[in-house]
């Protein structure tokens, strides 16, 4: 089908309302079709659609069961659902795709919550395992749950991991991203000492004496990186390949990877766009790939060179129009604001300052402290001019703010952008947004500014309980705040942040309707957390479906199951919008479709 006969399409859909006749449609069968189903399009239109009939990767057809019958010949593969749910494919707004698939091949501590003791014996198994000999060679630990650390409150340092006997340096690293424990012969070898000072945008944590314990943050962690073995292509193509086959599983067909904090922009273009390309001319992308490279605190001094550097990766890189094949686009910009607003890092850029206890440990006495976290890693100006730079350039903003003063420094610099292009079609987005001053929530609305949440924080944990003394009750009550957001107006996109935590889309929704956590879940994180009221079940899978097309601006293609659209949806085993709200964790996808080829099913589930 040619692109402007799907043009017509389209437009005839949206002229015709609910349900688009097969004559509408064009002649001749569809290739494949779906019946006897519920249909949940992601639209307006189509809303008590039960078939779905596709052609050259395309939605020719969304309507009844009786109207795809004259699309239908004996070239027609058809399926019939049985009931069973069908929907628009997941579109992930924020994750690091081939950092997730890397750690799945790595060692990997699985988020768990770990003693010290149990941390020790993962990592001393790894270590045995890796059979390296040499006494330099790096050992990277990953998906280290360092908040869900057992008893609460528990500190690790260097002596931590020295306890291991091994000159090998190690790693752990964060699932967060912002954060990593190190030995002893790896600060050695980045020649970290009590003499070294903090980088810009990063902390050495140190103790009384001033010597560095071992915990490193954000861009202090860069020079730990230049010491490391990159990976090789082959690595990395297997990498991408991984985290593709994880993606499908969970149903994703379209995805943004952002710059993560320990990627600089060059080795961010030579290693990410390069394996997710390579794996493309392969034949194996069965996702649709954007990729946003990294603008640093840095770049603030010379705003045009650093656009400019954007601009050549879009150039080198960007395969223009979304058509049925996936591909790759690099038509967004990452910019990090602050850190994280976790425990104990405390490098969420707050508008207030964290409390501090200056009571006793048996009479505790919370009070503000001296430290309301890092300032925002760009000044005012320089973020404005940065804005205005991309967009003009085309390129959408997509900016890391986790507390309530970098959000409000990202609202900020989008009103600036406005200002300057205020016909342009930029679409900036805001990830994360962890705390939100309650005066600026409407202002996500005004300023057409998107919201990427990963609902699955908002919910009791020891990332979002342990919080509490640190941000008092008042910022506990609006903690997450997702369903603020969305009646504030908010047009709201889901990212997964994954490896930040394990890809589990499912159990992200069911979190963002019920603010709950898993029913196993230790007695002191029952409940809901905070006082947000959530989200309807309809708006979380909007979230990840129309309005994160939105953000990566492939509404007009994908997002939604609507005749001239392509045809990238997902066949689920139940029903989210009515099954019991626990169990939209308990969904299975069973089928994976992306421009009209199925990429993934259930072998347990033959459709």
């Amino acid at each position: 089908m040619s692109r402007s006969v799907g043009a017509f399409l389209l437009t005839a859909a949206l002229s015709l309302g609910a349900s688009v006749p097969a004559a509408a449609s064009a002649a001749g069968p569809a290739e494949r079709v779906y019946r006897d189903g519920v249909v949940f399009a992601a639209s307006n239109l189509n809303s008590n659609a039960a078939a779905i009939a596709i052609r050259d990767g395309r939605v020719i057809y969304v309507g009844s069961n009786q109207g795809v019958e004259t699309l239908v010949d004996a070239t027609t593969t058809v399926v019939d659902l049985k009931g069973r749910f069908v929907m628009p494919g997941l579109i992930d707004g924020h994750m690091h795709a081939l950092d997730a698939g890397a750690e799945l091949l790595a060692c990997n501590l699985g988020y768990e919550s770990l003693t010290v003791v149990e941390l020790q014996d993962r990592v001393r198994k790894c270590l045995a395992r890796s059979g390296s000999t040499n006494p330099d060679a790096w050992l990277e630990v990953v998906s280290w749950f360092q908040e869900s650390m057992r008893p609460a409150g528990v500190k690790t340092s260097r002596a931590t991991l020295d306890a291991l006997a091994t000159t090998r340096p190690i790693i752990v690293r964060s699932s967060f991203g912002h954060t990593a424990l190190v030995n002893t012969p790896a600060l050695r070898l980045a020649k970290i000492t009590a003499a070294t000072r903090d980088p810009a945008g990063g902390k050495i944590w140190r103790d009384a004496s001033g010597e560095p314990t071992g915990l490193i943050e954000d861009a202090a962690l860069q020079v730990f990186n230049s010491l490391m073995p990159k990976r090789t292509a082959e690595q990395n193509m297997l990498a991408a390949t991984a985290a593709l086959r994880a993606m499908s599983r969970q149903g994703v067909t379209s995805f943004l990877d952002p710059a993560a904090p320990d990627q600089d922009m060059v080795v961010f273009a030579a290693d990410d766009i390069a394996a997710f390309a390579a794996v493309r001319r392969n034949g194996g992308l069965t996702a649709r790939a954007h990729f946003a490279p990294s603008i640093e605190s840095a770049d603030a001094a010379d705003p045009l060179a650093a656009v400019a550097r954007v601009v050549a990766l879009a150039k080198r890189y960007d395969e223009g129009a979304i058509v049925r094949a996936p591909g790759i686009t690099v038509r967004n910009a990452k910019l990090f604001l602050d850190g994280v607003i976790a425990a104990p890092a405390f490098t969420g850029a707050m508008r207030a300052p964290y409390l501090i206890n200056a009571g006793t440990a048996a009479a505790p006495r919370w009070v503000p402290g001296p430290s309301s976290g890092p300032a925002v890693y760009f000044p005012a100006p320089a973020l404005a001019s940065i804005l205005e730079q991309l967009g003009r350039s085309g390129i959408d903003p997509h900016m890391h703010a986790d507390g309530d003063g970098s959000v409000h420094a990202a609202l900020d610099g989008i009103e600036a952008l406005r200002k300057s292009l205020p016909t342009a079609d930029i679409r900036p987005a805001i990830a994360h947004n962890e705390i939100v001053d309650p005066a600026d929530l409407p202002r996500y609305k005004q300023l057409g500014a998107v919201p990427v949440l990963s609902f699955q924080w908002g919910k009791p944990a020891s990332d979002t309980l342990g919080q509490k003394n640190f941000l008092g009750a008042a910022r506990m009550r609006i903690l997450e705040p997702s369903g603020l957001l969305a009646a504030a107006g908010a047009r709201i996109a889901f990212g997964s942040d994954w490896p930040v935590d394990r890809l589990d889309e499912w159990f992200a929704f069911k979190v963002g309707v019920t603010r709950t956590n898993a029913p196993d879940a230790p007695a002191e994180y029952r409940g809901r957390l905070g006082d947000d009221p959530g989200l309807s079940r309809e708006a979380v899978l909007r979230a990840a479906t129309i309005n994160a097309a939105y953000e990566l601006h492939e509404d007009d293609v994908t997002g939604s199951l609507e005749v001239g659209k392509l045809a990238d949806l997902i066949v689920l085993d139940r029903n989210p919008l009515t099954v019991p709200a626990e169990d939209i964790a308990n969904t299975q996808v069973l089928e994976t479709v992306v421009g009209g080829v199925v990429v993934y099913e259930a072998a347990e589930a033959r459709l």
